[in-house]
């Protein structure tokens, strides 16, 4: 899926980092979502390639990066801790300024990125996300049926763990499938890597990690950006899919204009996996954006 992209792993803040490399010009970086991996990118990064430098990335966690040791704190989950991975492999590169795509909790790691390293971070495309403060001050009955792993994977360990590493292909497949597009969405190569990451150890661990920081000591960071007054500066164009439930129930370009100053975006018509439901539709709205 990546034939012309590098493939290498990289010593990061927490670990190893499996990150790909491909194209040139203007560097463009590659964020997923969960519970996928780089990959979720195959049908949109060869074609990015031909106008950028794109680099893609594991998120620690995922795919085949770093399963990070963690405490009660959460902290190495954090997407302050994160965005610190992502960060150190552009600067890898030699790419001290770079543009961002990122979905999911991928674009909840652009936009720590973005706040707390403006100077790195030149212009965002974040995909069917509300700033993660306002989702969850903002949850209804709608959203939590809508995205129950966000309240389950918080639980306090070892019970979510347990029950994800009894069948976490099963896990996937429900979070997955049970969306607007089912299972169909995704290419049989793509789904297979995203099976087989779920089952590398520790990998449970690291997802509820992930979204136990996202409950706690991310909320603080949030809040203090709030009580500070701190908006994002760089321009962000927010997308997210018209059959998903973020659309559905929060206000997205509102809630996007309380926390930056420079908002722009609209609804696809698709759900939640825009890079692989309707990657057409998203090629042409990057270029429009990334290529200043």
């Amino acid at each position: 899926m990546f034939e012309n992209f590098e493939s290498t792993y990289l010593e990061g803040p927490a670990g190893k980092l499996r990150v790909l490399r491909g194209g040139s010009g203007a560097p463009l970086l590659l964020l997923h979502g969960h519970p996928q991996t780089h990959v979720m990118w195959h049908l949109v990064a060869p074609l990015l390639a031909q106008h950028f430098t794109v680099i893609l990335m594991d998120l620690r966690g995922y795919g085949d990066s770093v399963r990070a040791a963690s405490d009660a704190s959460h902290v190495a989950y954090s997407k302050r801790a994160m965005a610190l991975d992502a960060l150190a492999v552009m600067k890898h590169f030699g790419f001290d300024h770079f543009q961002i795509l990122a979905h999911d909790r991928g674009a909840r790691v652009a936009h720590r990125l973005a706040s707390d390293h403006p100077a790195a971070v030149e212009r965002l495309m974040l995909l069917d996300i509300a700033p993660t403060l306002a989702m969850y001050a903002g949850t209804t009955e709608a959203f939590a049926t809508a995205y129950w792993h966000w309240f389950f994977l918080i639980q306090p360990q070892p019970l979510p763990e347990a029950l994800l590493d009894f069948d976490p292909v099963r896990y996937i497949h429900s979070v997955m499938g049970k969306r607007h597009a089912g299972l169909a969405a995704f290419a049989p190569a793509a789904l297979a890597e995203y099976e087989r990451c779920v089952q590398i150890p520790g990998t449970s661990h690291a997802i509820c990690e992930d979204y136990r920081a996202s409950a706690t000591i991310d909320l603080e960071h949030d809040r203090a950006d709030v009580a500070a007054g701190h908006k994002l500066q760089q321009p962000i164009k927010v997308l997210w899919g018209e059959h998903g439930a973020v659309g559905k129930c929060f206000d997205v370009p509102a809630l996007w204009q309380e926390r930056a100053a420079d908002v722009s975006g609209h609804s696809l018509p698709c759900g939640h996996y825009i890079a692989e439901e309707a990657p057409a539709l998203l090629m042409q709205q990057a270029l429009n954006f990334f290529r200043k």
